[in-house]
């Protein structure tokens, strides 16, 4: 039996150093790549909850109509309900005492950016810059750290929804929609939103005269469909 010997140059061993490192990156791309596929991934806004359980959330959006809110927070509170405000930053800082009146009352807070702009105009920077604003407004004047975001308008682009992920927030929309800053009165809100009640709706309303006069019915009837009246994070948990 003849035995044969390899001899290691220095050549030898650079070839066979090199061939490792090469076999090292081809593992280390097909071990690490689903990793940072997942990563990437940009969740989609949420409009619904949980279908199976009969509860509906109230989101208001808040950057006007300040005169109409504590006559709103007074029949939350008669009614034992606690929603969501989404507040514009901007007008935290104009209307502070408002906003700390809100939270006051136990309610839930959301982001709403902080200049009630068109969000699909806006580059990943600028997107997050607008929803780091509102937070730390929020933040300073009421406690609450905001998980939520509202993009103004329901606008938004992926650049959106990359930078409220990156920020650690839920982008919400809605799934019923009141109208109410149409000022046709509070009948045809009832109206929209009773046409279709279903769990785990999100229901958009706004700080307005006729919302204020929708409220005290659209409750009641709600109430009387079986559904309990809650915050977005409740029924989207």
């Amino acid at each position: 039996m003849k035995i044969y010997y390899i001899k290691f140059t220095k050549a030898l061993f650079i070839n066979l150093a090199i061939i490792c490192v090469l076999i090292g990156l081809f593992l280390s791309l097909i071990l690490y790549e689903p990793v940072a596929v997942f990563n990437t991934f940009v969740p989609s806004p949420i409009y619904k909850g949980d279908d199976s359980k009969p509860n509906i959330a109230f989101a208001c959006n808040v950057v006007w109509g300040t005169e109409y809110v504590p006559e709103m927070l007074k029949i939350f509170k008669n009614n034992s309900i606690k929603i969501t405000f989404f507040l514009g930053g901007q007008w935290v800082k104009d209307n502070p005492d408002v906003a700390k009146m809100i939270s006051s009352y136990g309610h839930e807070l959301g982001n709403h950016g902080y200049g009630h702009k068109k969000h699909s105009t806006l580059s990943l920077d600028d997107n997050k810059k607008e929803i780091l604003s509102a937070q730390r407004i929020i933040e300073k004047y009421t406690g609450h750290r905001t998980r939520l975001f509202g993009p103004p308008y329901g606008d938004f682009n992926e650049d959106t929804l990359e930078a409220a992920r990156d920020l650690g927030y839920q982008t919400v929309l809605w799934s019923i929609d009141t109208i109410d800053w149409k000022g046709d009165g509070p009948g045809n809100i009832i109206n929209r939103v009773l046409k279709n009640p279903h769990n785990g709706a999100i229901v958009l309303m706004h700080p307005t005269e006729d919302t204020v006069k929708a409220l005290p019915v659209l409750i009641q009837k709600l109430k009387e469909l079986g559904y309990s009246i809650t915050t977005v994070s409740r029924v989207i948990q």
